[in-house]
């Protein structure tokens, strides 16, 4: 099993995360050793991250999660209870389809390269975006009938390897995240984990300044 992924890929932080909770073992390539069109080939979506499975590639990180929830379903990502279960995919949903799909670097550069937007209009767009979407998730914390460790279970799943990668996308977009504790208070229980430590993308091969063995 290959991920190819890049270090600052938040979707394919999500699926590392996932990786190492089930401690599924796996071999991280960076797309960056590739040789020039050998990752277009090999997924044509071209898009990050893309899951080789004995050479079928699953591309998209909501494929390649449901994948291994059901070929690893030990331990779970998402919750046993129907309505928490699915208010853990609609939480995920919400950051993958929505606040991810708009802010990302490829967007943002053909706002600001194709339409000619000026970085401070870029700025604004990202803002806008992000800060609806943060404050939803905010809300769904607070609805909760229930407090958890974690979003929607005592144990780290679904939902909070979705938000991690993204609260970290978002303080460096330059949002200010001090108004969401719900958020912060899941993430502080998540960043301590091994799981999501060597997820992270200053523990990548490809992360400039690293010395490789």
């Amino acid at each position: 099993m290959r991920l190819l992924s890049r270090w600052q890929n938040s979707a394919g932080e999500r699926v590392r995360i996932a990786l190492n909770l089930k401690a599924i073992p796996y071999i991280y390539v960076p797309v960056g050793s590739l040789a020039p069109g050998e990752y277009r080939r090999l997924n044509p979506q071209g898009l990050l991250p893309a899951l080789d499975i004995g050479g079928q590639i699953i591309p998209q990180s909501s494929a390649i999660l449901d994948y291994l929830e059901e070929t690893h379903p030990l331990p779970a990502l998402l919750p046993k209870d129907p309505l928490l279960r699915a208010q853990a995919r609609g939480f995920a949903g919400l950051i993958a389809s929505e606040m991810h799909s708009i802010t990302v670097q490829r967007v943002r550069r053909f706002l600001q390269a194709d339409l000619e937007l000026d970085p401070a209009k870029v700025h604004q767009w990202v803002s806008h975006w992000l800060t609806l979407g943060l404050n939803a998730l905010e809300e769904s914390l607070l609805d909760r009938n229930e407090r958890f460790a974690f979003c929607f279970s005592d144990e780290p799943g679904w939902a909070d390897l979705h938000l991690v990668p993204q609260l970290s996308n978002a303080r460096r977009l330059g949002c200010d995240l001090s108004i969401y504790p719900e958020l912060l208070a899941v993430e502080e229980n998540c960043i301590g984990l091994e799981a999501f430590r060597l997820a992270r993308p200053e523990a990548q091969p490809d992360f400039p300044g690293t010395i490789g063995p």
